[in-house]
């Protein structure tokens, strides 16, 4: 066996263990509906004050999809997760779970929010038939970073969906919600 293989084999198992650990000493516990929500409705208003933008957009969109705390850890192989709430108007229908999957050249640990703008009826009617809704399969997601969200206006929306990401802590080298996946979860 090479140096370069045994060196790939040690650091899946150290990435395997890693992940063991953290399972180990923090176990998984699932938020409830009423959880979701209010962390929800608090995440919404964070975002709100740091970006009026994006609280315009709000007042345009058809629905609005709030992840309040999505975890994100990697060495080598990465993954995040989180669960938020699908919001039409002021209610709250439907539950939703966040997926991320990496590999490659990361390492660190951080949880951040984001929030989904679903602003045309075809994102809403696709993320609600769809088994889940893969970023960069099916309507456009488009990420809204601070630049881009200086010229957007509610009058230039012409993409399907519009993402922001905030309120990130911790420390890891890239942050992206490509590759991301949505599935709906019972509550």
């Amino acid at each position: 066996m090479t140096n370069t293989r045994r060196t790939f084999h040690k650091l899946v198992l150290v990435t395997a263990a890693t992940f063991a650990l953290g399972a180990v000493s923090s176990p998984a516990s699932s938020a409830t509906a009423e959880d979701l929500n209010k962390d929800a409705a608090q995440a919404l208003q964070t975002l709100y004050k740091t970006n009026p933008v994006a609280e315009n957009i709000s007042k345009k969109a058809k629905a609005i999809l709030v992840f309040p705390k999505i975890i994100k850890a990697g060495l080598v192989f990465g993954g995040a997760y989180g669960e938020g709430v699908l919001m039409k108007g002021s209610q709250y229908v439907d539950y939703y779970n966040s997926v991320t999957g990496s590999w490659g050249f990361q390492a660190g640990a951080e949880s951040y929010s984001y929030v989904v703008f679903l602003v045309s009826d075809k994102a809403v009617q696709y993320l609600e038939k769809s088994k889940g809704w893969e970023f960069g399969v099916g309507p456009t997601v488009v990420a809204v970073n601070e630049g881009m969200a200086k010229n957007l206006s509610t009058t230039t929306l012409k993409n399907d969906a519009y993402a922001f990401i905030f309120d990130q802590q911790g420390l890891m080298a890239s942050l992206s919600i490509e590759g991301t996946k949505i599935s709906r979860i019972k509550r």
